[in-house]
Order: C-alpha cells, then structure tokens, then sequence
C-alpha cells in the first residue's frame, strides 16, 4: 500500500470533509478536498489523486454529472471513484447506468474502519496496476 497515496473527497458538508480527511491522513494518505463537483474536477485534473471520494447529493453539480464528466476526461477517466452519499441505497442502485463506473459506494453515516479497509484495498490495486 503506498501510503503517500492522494485521496480527493469531493463534497458539500464542510464537517465530512473535516471529518474525512483528519481519518484520512490519520492512516497515512494524502487528503485533499473540494466543497463542489466543480472544484472537485479541477482538483482532480490538477492533483491526479490516487482514489475519489464524491458525494452524489450535492447542489449545483451533483455526483452523477461530477462521474459523468470524470469519466470522460482522458486526464481524470482512470481515477478509481467511490460514491460516498448520504442517498439511500436503493437510489443508488437505481441510477446504476450512472455510477457503473465507481469501484464501489459508501452510505454515510460511515463506517470508519470499512471506509479505510475500502480505501487501502483500492490503493493496493492501483499500485499493482501501476507497477504492471
């Protein structure tokens, strides 16, 4: 597991990305984070994280357009996502067609330790590819 690894949360509530990211880098990672699907593309595109947290419920730009425009950018599209989002599952799994390319989803309130088992089994795979 590369511990240096960069994980972008991309959400609205400003206490989660508080939250998360101190949890974060408490295991060693790199958090970095943007309070709007849009400033979170940017930041994508600039910092090229390891992994993305994104929240589906957000205004403005929700998680879908903000995976839909992540996945089609050739700088961002091979960026593993995870949903993070407070919706329930079953709307999650609704919209499928939509989040097909997320490696997994979270429903908050999460589990930390479920998060961070998430996290560094994704962070591992990435390393492995990385190094094929």
């Amino acid at each position: 597991m590369d511990k240096k690894s960069k994980i972008l949360i991309i959400d609205d509530e400003p206490e989660i990305l508080i939250l998360v990211k101190s949890r974060i880098e408490s295991s060693g990672y790199k958090g970095i984070t943007a309070g709007s699907g849009k400033a979170g593309i940017e930041l994508a595109m600039k910092e090229k994280p390891t992994i993305i947290l994104l929240d589906l419920l957000m205004p403005e730009m929700d998680g879908y357009e903000v995976m839909k425009q992540l996945k089609s950018n050739p700088l961002t599209e091979k960026i593993p996502v995870i949903l993070f989002t407070a919706a329930p599952p079953e709307e999650v799994i609704k919209k499928g067609g939509q989040v097909m390319e997320a490696v997994d989803f979270v429903i908050k309130p999460f589990d930390e330790k479920a998060l961070l088992f998430l996290i560094n089994r994704i962070s591992d795979m990435t390393s492995e590819d990385v190094m094929d």
